[in-house]
């Protein structure tokens, strides 16, 4: 039997750029799963939208139903609004994070996906929690290296 998956998900930078990192929580009947990652240098929107690619690719098989949980207007309004779509038909041109967003457009046909904002840091617990996780792993020790971004600023 297949349940509805509900994925938090959650960016963050320690500056912008800065070290940075993402939280998940995947929520799917009554199991709960939380993943993070940091990086030494990227920028919030960045990780914001790797959130949504690494919960997305994270799912075993295909056609799953999920609704992903995100604070972030850049990423919701960027899928909802089908800017990507036309950004992807122009070659990105003049647009940030190429390389995350082409990841994406990979992974978003694979499931049933619907995408919801939620306020920032108004007591909704699990995106708080996201919010945790982000900030705990830009925090952290052997930070990953967002190859994407690093190229471009040097």
């Amino acid at each position: 039997m297949t349940h509805h998956i509900t994925i938090y998900t959650d960016g963050s930078s320690r500056g912008n750029p800065g070290p940075g990192g993402y939280g998940i929580v995947f929520l799917a009947g009554n199991k709960m799963k939380e993943v993070s990652a940091g990086y030494r240098l990227t920028t919030n929107n960045r990780m914001e939208l790797l959130s949504v690619i690494v919960a997305l690719e994270s799912l075993k098989g295909h056609g799953h139903h999920v609704t992903v949980v995100s604070d972030s207007k850049y990423v919701v309004d960027s899928i909802n609004q089908k800017w990507v779509w036309g950004w992807a038909q122009k070659n990105f041109k003049g647009k940030k994070n190429q390389d995350l967003w082409e990841r994406f457009l990979e992974i978003w046909p694979k499931h049933h996906v619907k995408m919801q904002w939620v306020k920032g840091h108004a007591d909704n617990p699990f995106n708080e929690k996201c919010d945790q996780l982000a900030v705990a792993a830009a925090l952290g020790k052997d930070l990953l290296v967002d190859e994407g971004y690093e190229a471009l600023a040097e």
